[in-house]
Parts: structure tokens; sequence; C-alpha cells
């Protein structure tokens, strides 16, 4: 019976963990999950501040999209938009601090990326 209530405990335990591990990789997704936003802070972090910039660097995103995708990443505390009052107004969006904790994700990202790659490659070959 001992050995029955260890299991069960065991098995609770590890539902805890599975769950905890499941709310933070959600999380993570909810604020930069998709296929834009790693790439749009990416571009950023490259030196790309105006909308348009950023649509260039970003091939592929719709003008639609690339401005919900940064509303997103503004509202999740990833950058700020700045304003400037003047004939043509002029918007640039800049990276917070807070941005750089994405470094070693993207860091993971790319080399996985270039594995992964390198992987369906060499299968490609083989056949």
């Amino acid at each position: 019976m001992s050995e029955s209530k260890e299991k069960k405990i065991e098995n609770k335990e590890f539902t805890e963990e599975c769950n905890t591990v499941l709310m933070a990789v959600s999380d993570a997704l909810y604020a930069i999950g998709g296929k834009w936003k790693l790439m749009i802070i990416i571009a950023m972090a490259r030196g790309n501040k105006r909308f348009t910039e950023i649509q260039r660097q970003v091939t592929g995103i719709s003008a639609r999209v690339l401005s919900s995708e940064l509303k997103e990443l503004e509202q999740n505390g990833f950058i700020l938009k700045k304003v400037a009052v003047g004939y043509p107004v002029s918007i640039e969006y800049e990276l917070l601090p807070y941005s750089q904790t994405l470094e070693e994700v993207v860091g993971a990202m790319t080399k996985w990326g270039i594995q992964h790659r390198e992987k369906i490659r060499n299968e490609s070959k083989k056949q």
C-alpha cells in the first residue's frame, strides 16, 4: 500500500511540474509566438526603427499584420512607439531593455534552425 501511495504522489508531482512547464511555454508563446514577433525584434535590433524599414527587412509581412504585431509587442513591454509631432508626423519604434531577455531564446532558435536546415538538406541528398 505504501508503494501505491508513492506512485500516486509521484504522478501528481509530475502532473504539477508538467502543468508548470505547459503554463510557462503558453505564456512565452502568447508574448512572442507566431511567425513574425521575433523576426520584428531581430530586425529592430539591427537598427530598423521606422515602420517601412521594419516591413522591408521582414520579408513577406503585410502592413496590417506588422501594425498588429507592433501593438502586441508594445503591450508586452518589448518595444516603445515614439511619435514626434510635426509635419509630417514621425513615428519610430524602440526596443526596450526587456527585449534583451530574448537574446538566449533567439540564439538557441538560430542554432537549432541552422541544425534543422542542415538535417533536411542531408536527408534530401540521400533520396
